[in-house]
């Protein structure tokens, strides 16, 4: 008989309850892919496999790396920190025997608290075999299981639920729209590129020639006249208006047959080298309205601070519930995230109006006739091509990044837009993506390309009413402002709209009926439209004397800060004072910015040169943001701590990364384009 003693018994014990253990656990998965419980025989083995390595004294690695990846709940949730992201780099460099691992989140409802939680799991298993495998309490830690609920100290319901489950695989597969957005994306890049080199060689051979071929005596002289030549050539290239640049295309005609003038013209839009140098140019501005740069400028890092702080909270904050708390009573986000969100839009919306409306006044002086349709179709379809290169070259971007870059836990933002860009480039296309729900919009910021659109559609209509009869035309803009008007606070009253705030996010409605619709955006529009319509046909002074400047600014001033205050008054949301503000707020807003663009004061600080190169890439600068900061929030690994320091720092590296792309695709994308497509109208 062969005593063992004491250690050595219970060695053997634990190493019976494992055998027992780990028997059962691989019954228990094999049965449940054969019983009906519809888990693949593969996934089955090698979860049973991964809990009885797990089970062990001394597991082996690959299970301490998969436990271990799995999220657990932190401190502070009482601030928000109930999301358990889990490690992603750690799952995906498993590698187990016969399987490696998969990064999944679980999706949980506990009550009204929803979150999700990170597991690391085999990556034979979907996303169905996952939830099954949790809902029947497969993983388990001894007696713990993987995933618990939140404490009843903290919520008084503990009965969880499982709404969904995504897993990330390590493989990309794009398909082939992706391949097709990735095409286009590098034939538009690379178009430029090409033929700016050739320009670059075209212009170095001649004048290598000329240099061979000049007499010494001259040589300075030539130089002078050659470099007289190319800054004028660049001055050409900068300007915009269809008849000059036709008359350099009728010139090269008439010397080279029309191939080689087209070509020609074609090498010289597309160089980049004078499109460069016109965007950072802060002299070659044709602007009449110098001001109008500075206002641009401070309007587009509004929106981009807004929606650094939106977009950041919504993809997921590790202290949520004190950020709301901080941006209700912190001043500084007064300015940042506030009440009446992203008035900047309205004043984008005005200067839109007022551009529109100069350039259709213009269209006529020059045509020396009265409107017709073709002049019509001219103004808008200039127009139209002016936003839609670049424009679509944002849509297939977004389809090319989010689906050849791998994934991460907060990637489901960026799933969203890769579906909704598949689904509905067509509403991009076509300019109408703003009448369409919130949740099938491609980029869904390119809502105001749309709103703008259409809202340049009608000018057109309006300034014929103004050329035949003003009387008409005062009644027609005063009625179409007052349905705007009554319009944004029907639908408030109807619909309890709050006034949007960091607390009222949830309420989609708000962006669903109201804040994206031209008939609850277009009193800005208007009045940008009459404001142009005084700035061409006046020309005196408005402001004559200095009291009536320090007057005007006091009461613009006083009602900007009115608009902004009132809304963190006006909580909660269906009350008669909220419909009020919604019908009137933007409006007004807009008003009191048209008068900072009326008062010659104003021109000293925001007529500067400084502001003139930035404004030139503006538009590209609104397009690209939003797609900086979803790409950098969807890659991160860990939930982001809110502190006003890291709000900061988050605002000035995406507005820095901002005006670098900016700069790029307005001159690779924006001003070859725009300009190619000119030569041809």
């Amino acid at each position: 008989m062969v005593h063992y003693s004491w250690p050595e018994n219970a060695k053997m014990l634990q190493v019976r309850k494992i055998t027992i253990l780990s028997t059962l656990c691989f019954f228990f998965c094999s049965c449940a892919a054969v019983c009906g419980l519809n888990i693949s025989t593969k996934c089955a083995q090698d979860a049973a496999m991964f809990l009885t390595e797990l089970k062990k004294s001394q597991p082996d690695q690959y299970a301490v790396l998969m436990y271990d990846a799995f999220g657990k709940m932190g401190s502070d949730v009482e601030g928000g920190n109930v999301n358990r992201v889990g490690s992603l780099q750690e799952c995906l460099s498993v590698e187990g025997p016969g399987f490696g691992g998969q990064y999944c989140q679980v999706f949980l409802k506990q009550g009204a608290l929803d979150y999700f939680v990170g597991i690391c799991v085999p990556d034979s298993c979907d996303e169905a075999d996952v939830s099954t495998l949790i809902v029947y309490g497969d993983f388990l830690q001894g007696q713990t299981p993987f995933i618990t609920s939140v404490p009843d100290l903290f919520i008084s319901e503990s009965t969880l639920g499982i709404f969904m489950t995504h897993c990330i695989r390590n493989n990309i597969t794009p398909d082939l729209s992706a391949v097709v957005c990735l095409c286009v994306c590098i034939i538009m890049v690379a178009l430029p590129l090409v033929v700016t080199v050739y320009v670059a060689v075209v212009q170095w051979n001649n004048k290598k020639e000329a240099q061979s071929n000049v007499d010494p005596a001259n040589y300075g002289a030539i130089l002078a006249n050659s470099s007289a030549n190319q800054s004028k050539e660049c001055i050409l290239l900068q300007n915009t208006q269809v008849q000059e640049c036709d008359k350099e295309e009728e010139h090269e005609g008439r010397d080279t047959g029309r191939v080689m003038s087209f070509l020609h013209s074609l090498s010289v839009r597309f160089s980049g080298v004078c499109f460069g140098d016109g965007v950072c140019d802060s002299v070659c501005s044709r602007s009449s309205y110098p001001c109008l740069n500075g206002v641009r400028i401070f309007s587009l890092f509004w929106i981009i601070c807004g929606h650094t702080v939106q977009l950041s909270a919504w993809s997921g904050l590790d202290n949520r519930k004190r950020w709301r708390v901080a941006v209700e009573s912190n001043p500084l986000y007064v300015v940042a995230f506030s009440g009446p969100v992203y008035l900047a839009v309205d004043t984008f919306l005005l200067i839109g109006g007022l551009l529109s409306a100069k350039s259709f006044l213009g269209c006529i002086q020059r045509s020396k006739d009265k409107p017709n349709l073709r002049l019509i179709a001219h103004f808008l379809f200039r127009r139209f091509r002016r936003i839609q290169p670049l424009h679509l070259f944002i849509v297939c971007a977004i389809v090319t990044l989010f689906s050849f870059l791998h994934n991460g836990p907060f990637w489901f933002t960026a799933e969203d837009q890769i579906l909704n860009c598949k689904a509905f480039w067509w509403s991009n296309l076509l300019l109408i993506n703003n009448l369409f729900t919130i949740t099938h919009t491609c980029a869904p910021w390119t809502w105001y390309l749309s709103v703008d659109f259409q809202f340049y559609a009608a000018t057109p209509f309006l300034i014929c009413l103004y050329t035949l009869n003003k009387r008409v035309f005062v009644s027609v803009a005063f009625t179409l402002l007052a349905m705007s008007c009554i319009s944004s606070a029907l639908i408030t009253a109807f619909l309890h709209l709050p006034v949007h705030q960091p607390t009222t996010l949830e309420y989609e409605s708000y962006f669903e009926y109201y804040y994206n619709k031209p008939y609850t955006r277009y009193g800005p529009y208007l009045l940008g439209v009459l404001t142009g319509i005084y700035m061409v046909t006046k020309k005196e002074a408005l402001i004559k004397q200095r009291w009536q400047a320090a007057a005007g600014w006091l009461v613009s001033l006083s009602v900007m800060a009115v608009i902004v205050g009132s809304a963190y008054m006006l909580r909660g949301q269906g009350s008669p004072g909220h419909a009020v503000y919604q019908g009137l707020h933007r409006s007004l807003w807009a008003l009191t910015v048209a008068w900072l663009i009326l008062a010659c004061f104003v021109n000293r600080f925001l007529s500067m040169r400084v502001w003139v190169p930035l404004s030139n890439i503006s538009f590209a600068c609104y397009l690209v943001h939003p797609l900086l900061i979803l790409l950098y929030n969807s890659k991160q690994e860990t939930l982001i701590h809110y502190t006003d320091l890291n709000f900061l720092y988050l605002f000035l590296a995406h507005s820095a990364l901002t005006v670098v792309l900016g700069w790029v695709l307005t001159v690779l994308i924006e001003k070859p384009y725009q300009l190619l497509s000119s030569s041809k109208a």
